[in-house]
């Protein structure tokens, strides 16, 4: 069973500085101590409620996002997860680093008791992980994606979105699968809920984003480390 989810910005370690900062002035959040052997991890410690963004520096590649899930049983989880196609990529104590179907990375971790989600702030919430599938791959991900975490679906208007969401009374993150026009390679980015996202974008761009182009209820928008995200319009 799915306990809580993390969303975590992926970014190249020698941006892991400028990223960390953006976001957390997006979250209106502190910093967490750095862990890991070249402090390339970070958590986004809100006022209230608690954690569900954290930040990674990346050594190989230029980043992304991806969803980490805890769990009570991270080993049972992992068989379950590889029973529903995923592939093994990292093993240690606490911890399984997983690679979907189409090739979406992700991680089972363990619980450490999170129950209560941050609140919106200025109007934004950073609340879904977009993960952009071929056509090829894309019915049988959005497959695996709602057997491995039983959210239910919710309806979207367009056939190319299906969205996975438990509700926000339960987890602060939910999972939108997008599928692309051409046979590209999978990626993912993170989607914040806004209550004005123009308002939205005028402060990210204060804060030193930079704005790339709109779409039907989008926008997309790079932040200081290199990264694509999204302002889309939903309610926080």
């Amino acid at each position: 069973m799915i306990r809580w989810a993390y969303l975590f910005v992926d970014r190249p370690y020698e941006d892991f500085g400028a990223a960390c900062d953006f976001w957390a002035r997006v979250a209106e959040a502190r910093l967490s101590e750095l862990r890991g052997e070249r402090g390339e991890f970070t958590t986004l410690l809100p006022s209230g409620g608690d954690p569900c963004v954290k930040v990674q520096g990346v050594f190989d590649g230029p980043g992304g996002a991806h969803l980490d899930l805890a769990v009570d049983d991270v080993p049972h989880e992992a068989r379950r997860a590889r029973e529903l196609g995923a592939g093994g990529v990292h093993t240690e104590p606490g911890l399984e680093v997983m690679r979907s179907p189409a090739g979406h990375l992700f991680c089972l971790v363990e619980w450490a008791g999170e129950r209560t989600g941050p609140s919106a702030v200025s109007g934004t919430r950073i609340d879904q992980l977009s993960l952009d599938t071929p056509p090829s791959t894309y019915k049988a991900e959005a497959e695996f994606w709602a057997a491995l975490t039983g959210w239910p679906e919710v309806p979207c208007e367009s056939p190319e979105f299906r969205l996975l969401s438990a509700g926000r009374t339960v987890l602060p993150v939910q999972v939108l699968l997008q599928r692309l026009d051409t046979e590209s390679v999978p990626s993912a980015h993170l989607d914040i809920a806004c209550s004005e996202r123009a308002a939205a974008r005028a402060e990210h761009e204060r804060l030193g984003a930079t704005y790339v182009r709109d779409g039907r209820g989008w926008t997309v928008m790079r932040d200081p480390a290199g990264g694509l995200y999204c302002l889309t319009d939903r309610a926080p």
